[in-house]
């Protein structure tokens, strides 16, 4: 994320909160304390996700989408609001949070992002590669390629792109291949013109959520097993009768593909929900390791055990 978020340029910028953190690690909590410490002192907030499974509609269990109870009558958008059959893109995210952070502006209110979606938060903020539509059929014939066959073409038409990537990496090797061929410009050409981004537009207040990885896990393994017993199984149990297509991304959530093997009967009981939670801290690994490294070093990283809530709530709202 390159955009200079310097508090001197952002002055007269409406206010945008951030907390960002991996899965598990108390952001959704942190923010509703946020809102209601805001309200007490005369203000409004509303509370916008920037979780790519916790948009999904059929997945509030396993996506850990806060209930009534947990938003505790703080306004919560983009919950919940997608439909499984509808994939949402990193584009499409950032669409709809730019309309609910413009909404919230109007009415005088601090929106508050919670998520640990490093694509959606990078997209809002920095904006995307206007890279056209591609080409159904030049779609086809690279989704078809076999990887090593895809990348050995990537590197004769793209060979920059081609010796960024892992040999192994499909998916990035596909959407390069496909891009070049159905546009004649590598995909490095196209990032290079980001259009739509805000951070330039807002006086962005960020916090990271960096817990003790040990925590982390441990949270991540007891949250998966309350999961389980709290209704994730009823309800991968009725995302499978809709019997969508398996590619899509609410297909590929974690705790789906786990849960779907303990209802064919391919796995026990114990090996889905070890598996899940394994799923579970090798996401929340990513998370970390991307938060470290991605977003500006100036942007402050901090732990809840280190760090009190109120002092935090204090310095994020305090901007």
């Amino acid at each position: 994320m390159s955009t200079d978020h310097s508090p001197i340029k952002a002055a007269d910028l409406p206010p945008l909160a951030l907390i960002a953190g991996p899965t598990a690690s108390g952001k959704s909590d942190l923010a509703v304390r946020a809102a209601l410490a805001h309200e007490a002192a005369g203000g409004k907030a509303v509370v916008i996700n920037a979780d790519s499974a916790q948009v999904y509609a059929d997945l509030a269990m396993l996506s850990a989408r806060p209930t009534e109870d947990e938003m505790r009558g703080v306004p919560h958008r983009l919950f919940g609001a997608w439909d499984g059959a509808d994939p949402c893109s990193a584009a499409d995210w950032a669409e709809a949070a730019r309309a609910e952070i413009t909404a919230a502006h109007e009415q005088g209110a601090l929106p508050i992002l919670v998520g640990g979606t490093g694509l959606y938060i990078r997209t809002l903020l920095d904006g995307i590669a206007p890279v056209p539509a591609i080409e159904a059929d030049v779609r086809a014939e690279v989704r078809a390629m076999p990887v090593a066959e895809a990348y050995a073409a990537l590197v004769a038409e793209d060979p920059a792109r081609a010796a960024a990537l892992a040999p192994a990496d499909g998916a990035r090797i596909a959407r390069a291949l496909e891009v070049v061929r159905s546009t004649g410009r590598p995909l490095a050409d196209w990032q290079a013109d980001l259009a739509g981004g805000i951070g330039d537009k807002v006086a962005l207040r960020p916090l990271i959520l960096m817990p003790d990885r040990a925590w982390l896990y441990e949270r991540c393994d007891r949250r998966f097993a309350m999961m389980w017993q709290g209704g994730a199984v009823a309800e991968v149990e009725a995302l499978l009768a809709r019997g969508l297509d398996p590619a899509l991304p609410v297909m590929r959530a974690i705790g789906v593909c786990e849960i779907a093997d303990f209802l064919a009967g391919t796995l026990s009981e114990a090996d889905a929900v070890a598996a899940g939670s394994q799923s579970t801290r090798r996401y929340a690994k990513r998370q970390y390791t991307w938060l470290r490294h991605q977003p500006p070093a100036a942007w402050p990283r901090v732990t809840l055990e280190n760090s009190p809530p109120d002092t935090l709530i204090e310095a994020l709202l305090r901007g």
